[in-house]
């Protein structure tokens, strides 16, 4: 039997280990950077199989190779990310396994990646006398906006040896049961934050000739801004700016001198966001001028657009076909949230996959980070065999 279906065959029967690591996980949730329970687990098992583990990688965050007997030191290395944090929801499931730590929830299907993790290590150490490279396994902590990927590459992730591939997926409650995306370009925005402060004069409520009225300078900023994507992007460009928090004042009958507001922005380009913050800015110090007052804003890096490479794609998607049929393996318009994933696809060009998680027979899966976000666990076992398969055939193709 050809190695890939061995994988494959081999992950069905994983199947019920799978369930059971995402249950444990989703009835123990851990913050980013906290996630010191999920860590053992995961450190503990990839021991157990015999493999070379580092652990406290970027904090919280887990290594291990998987690599056969004898192999040379320029043997091509292929990576797989799995992340584990959770999200600061209370859960409102009713199910068996609902999180047991108030106030924590895995809401976005870490739990489910990490279970992949582990059984896609456990498959390739079954397997390792047929590696041809070496897989560097990455158990990631703190994606959900804390900047996980970045603190692992500074604590040397990609350090001896050094990737030359990743690539790794994402759960997806909303499409169809075992439905594979995998498409070259971007797949994810990048996300970043801008924050404006604006400055005017405060007064009585009574006399707000007197005054400069942060508020309502705040307000004529937030509509205008909105102005920029409708009029000044390219509407073939996806771009997304919310306004998501702004806030002013002290009292009814007070004139505000000083109004504050928290943003997102999201695109799939570098010189698309660059040109949001730039006319962000201009409109600001437009407006601001124009009623006597001064903005301040401030730029904050998120995450960079998850963008998959040529190469990469091509062969996920092979692989893919080979796992549920090619009739199965679509491609969407890039969606507008953010990953952290493209930390290592910007060193390590590879590709990243959805995998559909919804049962089309039951009612529509609620979105990610929702308190009732649940998933169809029959896609574990094919999250399994498509990494696994991936990193197999990728070294295959790079083999000397």
């Amino acid at each position: 039997m050809a190695i890939l279906e061995k994988l494959k065959v081999a992950a069905e029967a994983l199947q019920p280990q799978l369930v059971a690591w995402r249950r444990d996980f989703h009835m123990h949730p851990e913050l980013g950077f906290e996630e010191v329970r999920t860590a053992s687990i995961v450190a503990d098992h990839l021991h157990s199989l015999g493999l070379e583990v580092s652990t406290g990688v970027g904090k919280t965050g887990v290594v291990a190779i998987v690599e056969g007997d004898d192999l040379p030191a320029d043997a091509p290395t292929v990576m797989l990310r799995f992340d584990m944090d959770a999200l600061p929801i209370q859960e409102a499931n009713d199910v068996p396994y609902c999180s047991q730590t108030p106030g924590v929830m895995h809401a976005c299907g870490h739990d489910g990646h990490t279970a992949v993790g582990m059984g896609v290590a456990q498959l390739l150490a079954q397997h390792r006398a047929h590696l041809p490279g070496r897989v560097k396994l990455v158990f990631q902590p703190a994606e959900e906006g804390l900047g996980g990927a970045r603190a692992m590459l500074a604590d040397g992730a990609f350090d001896a040896p050094r990737p030359a591939a990743s690539f790794g997926l994402h759960l997806w409650s909303r499409l169809p049961l075992n439905q594979i995306v995998v498409q070259s370009g971007p797949v994810f925005a990048g996300a970043d934050k801008v924050n404006l402060a604006v400055y005017g004069t405060g007064g009585h409520g009574a006399m707000p000739h007197e005054t400069v009225d942060a508020v309502l300078i705040a307000s004529q900023i937030v509509v205008a801004w909105q102005s920029i994507v409708s009029r000044n992007v390219n509407p073939t460009e996806p771009a997304v700016i919310t306004v998501g928090s702004l806030h002013a004042g002290t009292a009814a009958n007070v004139v505000a001198e000083r109004a504050d507001l928290e943003c997102t922005i999201r695109s799939v380009s570098l010189e698309t966001r660059d040109f949001l913050v730039k006319r962000m800015q201009e409109i600001a110090d437009g407006i601001c001028a124009a009623y006597g007052a001064r903005a301040e804003l401030t730029f904050i890096a998120g995450v960079l657009p998850t963008v998959n490479s040529e190469a990469g794609t091509a062969l996920m998607q092979e692989v893919a076909a080979a796992v549920v049929g090619a009739e199965q393996v679509k491609q969407i318009t890039p969606m507008m949230v953010g990953e952290d994933m493209s930390e290592f696809l910007n060193l390590a060009p590879g590709c990243y996959a959805l995998v559909g998680a919804w049962d089309p027979g039951t009612p529509l899966n609620s979105p990610h980070h929702s308190n009732t976000f649940d998933f169809d666990e029959r896609m574990l076992s094919t999250g399994v065999a498509l990494l696994a398969s991936t990193a197999v055939r990728w070294l295959e193709n790079h083999k000397g």
